[in-house]
């Protein structure tokens, strides 16, 4: 499982497209794939050399600055669904309105206070995404979208619901290691 919050959400809404495991493979996929096989071009976003892009490729080296791990397997993610497949899936969970039949588990949701007090314990919130939050985190672009979404989807259900106030998705932070969808 790709690693990160945006990699997880992305692998749990398309599950047919993980990203592979492999650093060649992911080398690779992103050469060709974001890059447009341009070798020159992914070596310039990585700072590194396009000779060291071809050894990770063909496997004689893997990247060990986690700077350069970190967004190998980041693009890689990202590199595994078309815009076209994103708005395609998007498009069909808009269309299933209040209940998308995905849920979110976060846990630890904090951050935001009632009255003095904290309003969240520490413990499993379970929400059930809606038709377009759903849809918002299939096209999402990186991990701060996905946090808006499930920001909004956190205010809604301790609102009570989207149609009533108080709380706003900027009001919750929470763990990206105790996420995940279901």
């Amino acid at each position: 499982m790709a690693g990160g919050l945006f990699g997880r959400v992305r692998e749990a809404m398309f599950p047919s497209r993980k990203a592979p495991v492999h650093s060649t493979t992911q080398a690779g996929q992103v050469r060709e794939r974001k890059y447009g096989g341009n070798t020159k071009a992914m070596a310039a976003a990585y700072g590194v050399a396009p000779r060291t892009v071809l050894r990770w490729i063909d496997g004689t080296r893997h990247p060990t600055k986690q700077q350069n791990v970190d967004q190998l397997q980041r693009e890689a993610v990202e590199v595994q669904t078309t815009e076209r497949g994103r708005e395609r899936k998007a498009k069909q969970l808009a269309q299933r309105g209040t209940v998308s039949g995905i849920g979110a588990r976060v846990g630890r949701a904090v951050s935001f206070e009632i009255r003095g007090s904290d309003a969240v314990r520490a413990r499993d919130i379970h929400l059930n995404l809606s038709g377009d939050q759903a849809a918002a985190l299939a096209v999402a672009e990186d991990e701060d979208e996905v946090r808006v979404v499930i920001g909004q989807a956190l205010a809604d259900y301790f609102n009570g619901g989207a149609s009533y106030g108080g709380f706003s998705a900027d009001d919750f932070d929470f763990n990206s290691n105790d996420f995940d969808l279901n």
